[in-house]
């Protein structure tokens, strides 16, 4: 792994459902040294842990509510506060809205930081959907793709030989309704981060090289 970075960069990774922001981040933060920070990743060890934040989150989780911004907020700040402050920062689907962005504003500043770049992962919902609906999970926690990594027999795990699995939330009717979601709760924040110019565009069509070189010089330029 590389040597953390000493800039302190804050990059905030924007893309649709099914783009690859996960895979990407976690392979740019490996390769830069950088953290890489998803949300998703924070409650659920806040969840596992029973702090405090967890346990607030999980009132709302068992109540089938939406965990709020100021509890998302604040575990990210408690995990800044934690963080050696020159080491660089992607974070991984956060912010999804406008306030939300406001709110990483305002904690980046109490640690005298500020967003550095805006990678924007881009490609076509027909794509998009092929990508999530395509999905087939085994038992074993192996994921295929009918599309791009099918099992060698269809609708069976090469590993284990059990019948893979097909979400609900990654069924084509489903997932046109996540990439709808994000387009009227999270596209607002391409206006945003663009009007500040800290917005760059990535093709996220392509091999995970690719895309990932174009990536890396998105974020470093």
């Amino acid at each position: 792994m590389a040597a953390p970075s000493d800039n302190g960069k804050v990059v905030i990774l924007l893309g649709s459902p099914g783009v690859g922001k996960g895979t990407q981040g976690i392979r740019l933060g490996r390769e830069l040294g950088w953290a890489h920070v998803s949300t998703g990743d924070l409650l659920r060890a806040a969840l596992k842990a029973g702090t405090a934040l967890g346990l607030e989150a999980r009132r709302y989780m068992d109540a089938g509510e939406l965990v709020p911004d100021d509890v998302i907020v604040d575990l990210v700040r408690e995990h800044l506060a934690g963080m050696e402050q020159d080491r660089g920062v992607i974070f991984d689907g956060f912010p999804r809205t406008v306030p939300q962005a406001e709110a990483l504003d305002d904690v980046l500043a109490t640690v005298g930081r500020s967003v550095d770049r805006v990678a924007l992962l881009e490609a076509d919902d027909a794509v998009l959907v092929k990508r999530i609906a395509g999905r087939r999970s085994s038992p074993s926690g192996r994921v295929y793709n009918v599309y791009f990594d099918p099992p060698r027999r269809d609708g069976f795990c090469d590993d284990t030989g059990e019948p893979l699995i097909h979400r609900a939330d990654d069924r084509p009717d489903t997932v046109r309704t996540r990439l709808a979601v994000y387009r009227e709760a999270t596209a607002p924040l391409i206006g945003f981060y663009g009007a500040r110019g800290l917005l760059a565009r990535v093709d996220g069509v392509g091999d995970i090289d690719q895309v990932q070189t174009e990536l890396r010089g998105a974020v470093q330029g």
